[in-house]
């Protein structure tokens, strides 16, 4: 396995682990470790699935090409407006979902040093500092994600190493079998869910890059995606075992989706100072890989549809774009990290499971031939019933 794959492994995990990471135990504290467990495998399995459909339907179609691109040719100027109308919405929700995680996790990395920053100062200081990279290139992003994914991924494996004695097993199983819950709002927290875990996987907003990244060399594309996308469910699974096996779901549920809470709620059970900056830096290094992923993947679409120039005038163009909307929605509304993030699972449905069902049955009525998901048509029904779920878990949990 060489660099770039390594890296493009990088960027898949880390574009999934990142605000889904600190939001998981935030959204499923009240449905017990063990429902969260079986909901966290069967959205990965969706989201494996999914990612190889869009491989395939990339590779037919031409390597080089973005999301836009492809659905163009595949189902016309309607299909590509509902493509790019999800497309953006998506990644600009959740870009808007980073900088406001990011900067209340750096207003509270700055409290300590007897700094006290305002909100909005902190979200423009966290876009000026890794928003800037967004603008170096893919290859620079790949090289940074390395380091900093690798970074993290040592951070979760000490952090989780010396929270996990702590892991009370019986709290777990009695969080399981609450009966203090109802019927009818158990089903209301596992509506509220289903929408943050799934979009906890999104990392399928970097297929149409890294596809073009490795020349579409499509045995180890179909590796990265695979790889990629399992990092992020065991670290999931370690991360709920020692935030809800050692705070508890009532007490992480009484957070609120405050990250600042839940970061500080861990670091009271350090037991040394070093445990304690080892989980803010484990915080806030997931926030960066997942916002330099998800940024990466919108300022290339955006450099693409606006035909922008690969100079200095035509990225500062493309950052501007990218980064002005998203900016002034987290300068205006600070608090919606949580419901944000669940939000963003609509167009991404969209995005990830629909068009990819009929740009994939489109193709396959013409036997292009290359490399194809198992499954059949079945499997395609599946998917599409599937996200027909999610989008009225969402709706739901709204109305």
């Amino acid at each position: 396995m060489n660099l770039k794959m390594l890296g493009s492994i990088a960027i898949v995990a880390g574009t999934a682990i990142g605000g889904g990471m600190l939001a998981l135990p935030l959204a499923t504290a009240s449905l017990g470790t063990i429902p969260a467990f079986l909901l966290l495998i069967t959205i990965w399995g969706i989201s494996i699935y999914t990612s190889l459909l869009m491989l395939e339907i990339n590779l037919r179609t031409g390597v080089g090409d973005n999301v836009h691109a492809i659905t163009g040719k595949l189902l016309g100027k309607g299909g590509q407006l509902i493509q790019g109308a999800s497309f953006m919405s998506l990644l600009f929700a959740l870009t808007m979902v980073y900088l406001m995680g990011g900067s209340s996790l750096l207003e509270s990395r700055f409290e300590p040093l007897g700094i006290t920053l305002n909100n909005q100062v902190a979200v423009l200081l966290f876009t000026v500092l890794f928003g800037g990279m967004i603008a170096i290139g893919v290859s620079w992003i790949d090289k940074v994600s390395r380091v900093l994914f690798s970074s993290m991924v040592v951070l979760l494996v000490i952090v989780v190493a010396f929270l996990l004695p702590d892991v009370d097993v019986s709290v777990m199983l009695a969080m399981s079998s609450n009966e203090a819950i109802s019927s009818s709002e158990l089903n209301n927290l596992w509506l509220a869910a289903v929408p943050i875990v799934f979009t906890s996987f999104g990392f399928h907003v970097c297929i149409a890059t890294i596809v073009r990244y490795l020349d579409g060399d499509a045995v180890s594309l179909r590796k990265v995606l695979i790889i990629g996308s399992t990092i992020p469910l065991v670290c999931y699974i370690l991360w709920l075992m020692v935030t809800l096996g050692t705070l508890g779901g009532e007490t992480v549920h009484g957070f609120e989706g405050s990250l600042p809470l839940l970061v500080t709620a861990l670091q009271g059970l350090a037991d040394s100072e070093l445990l304690k900056q080892c989980i803010d830096l484990f915080a806030n290094l997931a926030l960066i890989t997942s916002f330099l992923g998800v940024t990466m993947s919108l300022f290339d679409y955006i450099a693409e549809l606006t035909r922008a120039k690969n100079d200095v005038a035509g990225r500062a163009k493309t950052w501007l774009i990218t980064f002005i909307p998203p900016l002034l929605c987290a300068l205006f509304y600070p608090d919606g990290f949580f419901q944000v993030l669940g939000f963003a699972a609509i167009p991404l449905v969209v995005m990830i499971i629909f068009l990819p069902i009929a740009m994939a049955l489109k193709q396959r009525k013409e036997s292009l031939g290359g490399y194809q998901v198992s499954g059949g048509t079945p499997a395609l029904a599946v998917a599409a019933v599937l996200g027909c779920v999610i989008i009225a878990s969402q709706l739901w949990v709204a109305l």
